[in-house]
């Protein structure tokens, strides 16, 4: 059974043209604001990352709705190890607890897991439970939804030198024969589309390193809505705005 049942456009709803070739293939998403949330409600760090966690959800039906073809979240950076070790400890917790409690709905909605990012420092029961969702939910079909944890856009293009270097010392493929599209059969987002739209949201206007090679034509869209106040009329909006911009990738 799927999540939803399509419905026409509502009076005062946020209009998008549905038009497969309107909108975004891809969609990165970097989901900030949660501890600021919890503060302005007087709420321990664990309340944002929890509300945050429904709003994902929210996304991921919403994309489902629309057909777009993957999703990108920015979960947990590399950078992300030097906050408070009962903090970090937590969203290891969460992130347990949201895919046991997630695989078997998203497998039946044929939503395929796919984890980017560095295995080392990954406490083995997180490692263990993300290659279940992802063995479970491989041959689908439907929304790739792609969870970008101990991840860091610096760190992914250096390996992936690393990945094209051995390949030429034993001989595999020619130096001389590098280009773009070759480069990036090297990085995590392998196999995938380049990300056509990044929403960041909490009013912050940066990267964070998230993606550094594979953004490098999308649109931008920064809100200043929480995470966990980003609902399905704040996501279309998002992509709204994206409609309404011109994409030259450099031409005229």
């Amino acid at each position: 059974m799927k999540w939803f049942k399509k419905k026409a456009v509502q009076p005062g709803a946020i209009a998008l043209d549905r038009s497969p070739d309107k909108l975004p293939r891809h969609i990165a998403m970097i989901m900030d604001g949660n501890g600021r949330w919890a503060k302005q409600r007087a709420l321990p760090r664990t309340a944002g990352h929890r509300a945050g966690m429904e709003t994902l959800e929210t996304i991921i039906r919403a994309c489902d709705e629309l057909g777009i073809e993957a999703l990108t979240v920015y979960a947990f950076s590399t950078e992300n190890w030097a906050r408070p070790k009962e903090e970090v400890a937590m969203l290891m917790n969460l992130l347990v607890e949201y895919f046991e409690k997630k695989i078997d709905e998203l497998d039946r909605n044929g939503v395929c897991i796919r984890i980017l990012g560095f295995e080392e420092q990954t406490p083995s029961r997180v490692r263990e439970v993300m290659e279940r969702a992802c063995v479970c939910t491989r041959d689908n079909k439907g929304l790739k939804f792609n969870i970008a944890f101990n991840y860091g856009g610096r760190g992914e293009i250096v390996q992936a030198a690393k990945r094209f270097a051995l390949d030429v010392a034993k001989g595999n493929v020619q130096a001389e024969a590098l280009d773009e599209d070759g480069f990036g059969r090297y990085l995590f987002t392998a196999g995938l589309p380049e990300p056509d739209l990044l929403i960041r949201t909490s009013g912050e206007q940066r990267l964070s390193n998230f993606l550094l090679y594979q953004l490098a034509y999308a649109e931008f869209v920064f809100t200043d809505v929480y995470w966990p106040d980003y609902t399905k009329e704040e996501f279309f909006r998002s992509i709204a705005i994206y409609q309404s911009r011109s994409r030259r990738f450099g031409g005229v």
